[in-house]
């Protein structure tokens, strides 16, 4: 039986629920594997750009995912550190391990990083999610895509606009393969256990300011709150753009539908630090939690009336979903899941007005779950086919 090597590598929380499914197909694969059919070697490390229990080891618990081999615990700091830190320590365990495939998902530092290493040792790359284009290049994301998508042997795309994008800056048509969207995998393998949880005990157990305890025990009930998320460095960095929305959500969202914030570590300090925090916390309608888990925030989605976010993981479930979403942010890499084009997400950026009036629009509709084409749950059976039917 032939053997092929492929090191995959996570590097922050949306990757864990991208390669979760992708082994877990393999596992499949090499158990039902017949003598002439390729025997994949799987060799997974995490380079450790979320490396606090909270952001990173309790999705491997939780999804499933073995223990990573290796754990390269770059840690946080500036994009170039990161990059340059990845690289470093990524070639010691390339050149160790030896895979015939290096295979990058999504659109961190790490996937950007790690995508130029392999290339400079001759190891094909692959990169799943491929193809995705904010246009943006304001977007530190956007640079990662655009590397990534140059170096890499397997373009695997998610949506038909990411293949159009490829086509377009004339990648070649071999290299592009339309698989689907593999983090719908993960809903769809997760939504009956998210589905059983309660509602508000994911709530009273995260909570961050208990005094809220007596708002809690009125129980929040299917389609009757909204929830919020934001992290992004557009929204949260800036005073005078954090003000206004918080103004917003305070005065106006909240005072509609109780609002559950789930707080990004990120989001807090700037708030504590442009002296906002306090009155968000005394807030009457706003319930803030700590970040949660995979299942917990799937939880939360399925339930709430809105959702408000800036995270394109979240975008892509409310869609599948058909929670109505709030995408704060001028522009998106995942178009097919824009009102527009069937989905259930209306850009707004920040912009107080925008956010408002979607909102209200959004108060009133029954949106319905709608999947993309190949977004049905079998993404990464697809991509292990293609390994299995290349030359080794």
């Amino acid at each position: 039986m032939k053997t092929l090597k492929i090191m995959s590598i996570v590097g922050a929380r949306p990757n864990f629920m991208k390669i979760a499914p992708f082994s877990h197909a393999i596992d499949a694969h090499n158990k039902t594997a017949v003598d002439d059919a390729v025997h994949i070697e799987h060799f997974l490390v995490h380079t450790g750009q979320h490396y606090d229990k909270a952001m990173s080891e309790s999705f491997f618990e939780s999804l499933n995912i073995p223990h990573p081999d290796v754990d390269l615990g770059i840690g946080s700091g500036s994009h170039a550190e990161q990059v340059g830190r990845t690289m470093i320590e990524f070639e010691k365990v390339l050149l160790e391990g030896k895979p015939d495939w290096v295979v990058v998902v999504g659109d961190v530092n790490a996937t950007c990083a790690c995508s130029i290493t392999a290339k400079k040792h001759h190891v094909k790359v692959a990169h799943i999610e491929a193809g995705l284009r904010s246009f943006d290049e304001n977007m530190p994301e956007e640079i990662n895509r655009l590397v990534t998508d140059s170096l890499s042997d397997l373009l695997l795309t998610p949506d038909e606009f990411a293949s159009a994008n490829l086509k377009k800056e004339g990648h070649s048509e071999e290299k592009i393969k339309f698989v689907g969207n593999i983090m719908i995998d993960t809903l769809e393998a997760n939504r009956e256990r998210a589905a059983a949880l309660d509602l508000n005990e994911i709530i009273s157990s995260n909570l961050i300011n208990p005094h809220h305890s007596s708002l809690t025990t009125h129980r929040l009930a299917q389609n009757a709150f909204s929830i919020l998320t934001m992290h992004r460095p557009s929204n949260v960095d800036e005073k005078t753009v954090l003000e206004p929305l918080v103004r917003l959500l305070i005065d106006e969202v909240s005072d509609e539908l109780p609002l559950v914030w789930s707080v990004h570590p990120r989001t807090k300090k700037n708030l504590q630090s442009f002296g906002l925090w306090d009155e968000i916390v005394k807030s009457r309608n706003i319930i803030l939690i700590n970040p949660v888990g995979y299942h917990e925030m799937l939880k939360l989605n399925m339930s709430a009336k809105v959702m408000l976010t800036d995270s394109g993981g979240l975008q892509e479930e409310s869609c599948v979903i058909g929670t109505p979403c709030i995408t704060m942010r001028e522009t998106t890499e995942r178009p097919v899941t824009l009102v527009e084009h069937g989905g259930a997400s209306e850009l707004t950026g920040p912009d107080p007005d925008k956010i408002r009036m979607a909102f209200k629009k959004f108060l009133t509709m029954n949106c319905s779950g709608h999947c993309p084409p190949l977004w049905d749950g079998k993404t990464a059976e697809r991509i292990v086919e293609i390994f299995q039917g290349l030359e080794v």
